[in-house]
């Protein structure tokens, strides 16, 4: 009996990972091994009954449960829905309930079917700035259009068409799955759908009916989104089959690393230097943010690693738009190279320290006396 891989591996996720995290995955291996994508490959045809199979079970909470905690044996043998005796059809049209019909699914015989087209991805790039204030973007990408030569068609211009001899005008192709065990009822890759195909080829898309075309598109990107999150633009996808609508775009958006902020949540971090005087003495602070400066009283005794907070100048919550804020981790930074006058100085203080001010300091020696006894 073959050995099953597992279900996280298989989506090419961590097993943290989150149900929109799987959904993302899956939809990107759904796409890529598709069967209208990738006619007579049963490698792909394989890899897309397995990406179907592990989905079908992560995506549940009470099976995706069983599955942490027993692995395969906790699923008694069962993935949810039998894919080996499934036909495409059935799971097509499963997939076009969980995916509001963007992988082309639902077949009928003996008639075209129209289908949604394919959604498409791609990514921008935008500053923490970007995040702040929001920001329109221009993106380009290529996709594939409908031929502009024959409208579609796949036909030469000015020829009419025939009865497809590839499906004999049903539309529709059968042939064996995996082992026999099912059949793979599926569009007809000669006429997609129609009953009807040309004898003559358009000579700008060679039959296909599409073309890659270059495509730029502003889209807004609303202030707070964070990195990773994706922006859905409708319509922007690839052309359905048979004057179908047009699939989605899905823009993921990828927030730079800034020289100074680090995020948390909707919260800026910013390590600050500070030196040994501004530290024991304390000091007043001229605070760098994404819009301008703020004033920072440090206390004198300011401890290395401590963390002061200015309200309200974080980043805006996607949502609510309410700010987080800045909050400003002091490090105390040590001089590598000091003066004649400086090593002075410092020998004279040190000569006059007293740990009874420094509690730390003072705990650390004492358990350290109490160890060695």
């Amino acid at each position: 009996m073959a050995t099953q891989r597992d279900y996280y591996e298989v989506l090419q996720v961590e097993r943290s990972a989150s149900g929109d995290e799987i959904k993302r995955s899956y939809r990107k291996l759904a796409m890529r091994y598709h069967p209208d994508r990738n006619p007579d490959n049963k490698e792909a045809e394989a890899k897309f009954r397995e990406a179907s199979e592990a989905y079908e079970i992560l995506s549940s909470d009470e099976k995706r449960r069983k599955y942490d905690q027993f692995g395969h044996a906790g699923l008694n043998g069962q993935a949810g829905h039998d894919f080996s005796h499934m036909n495409a059809q059935d799971i097509f049209s499963m997939f076009d309930d969980i995916f509001g019909g963007s992988f082309g699914g639902g077949r009928s015989r003996g008639r075209a079917q129209s289908n949604r087209g394919y959604d498409l991805e791609t990514v921008t790039v935008i500053t923490l700035n970007d995040v702040l204030a929001g920001v329109e973007k221009e993106i380009e990408f290529t996709r594939q259009d409908t031929c502009t030569t024959c409208s579609g068609t796949g036909g030469k211009p000015g020829t009419e068409p025939v009865t497809c001899v590839t499906c004999g005008g049903t539309g529709q192709v059968q042939q064996a799955g995996l082992g026999g065990m099912f059949r793979m009822v599926s569009t007809c890759p000669t006429c997609n759908g129609t009953g009807k195909s040309y004898r003559e080829k358009c000579p700008a898309c060679g039959g296909d009916g599409r073309q890659p075309k270059k495509v730029k598109l502003s889209v807004k990107i609303p202030a707070g989104i964070r990195d990773g999150q994706a922006i859905r633009v409708q319509g922007e996808g690839e052309p359905g089959k048979n004057n179908g609508p047009r699939g989605d775009l899905h823009v993921v958006v990828r927030v730079e690393e800034h020289d100074l902020f680090t995020r948390e949540d909707d919260h800026l971090v910013l390590r600050m230097p500070i030196s040994f005087g501004q530290a024991a003495l304390g000091a007043k602070l001229s605070v760098p943010t994404l819009e301008s400066e703020e004033d920072l009283t440090l206390k004198p005794g300011t401890q290395h690693g401590e963390l002061f907070r200015i309200r309200g100048a974080g980043l805006p919550n996607l949502r609510s738009s309410r700010r987080g804020d800045l909050i400003v981790a002091v490090l105390l930074e040590v001089p590598k190279k000091l003066t004649a006058k400086q090593k002075e100085l410092l020998r004279a203080y040190a000569e006059t320290e007293e740990h009874q001010d420094m509690p730390e300091h003072k705990g650390f020696w004492k358990k350290i006396k109490e160890y060695i006894g």
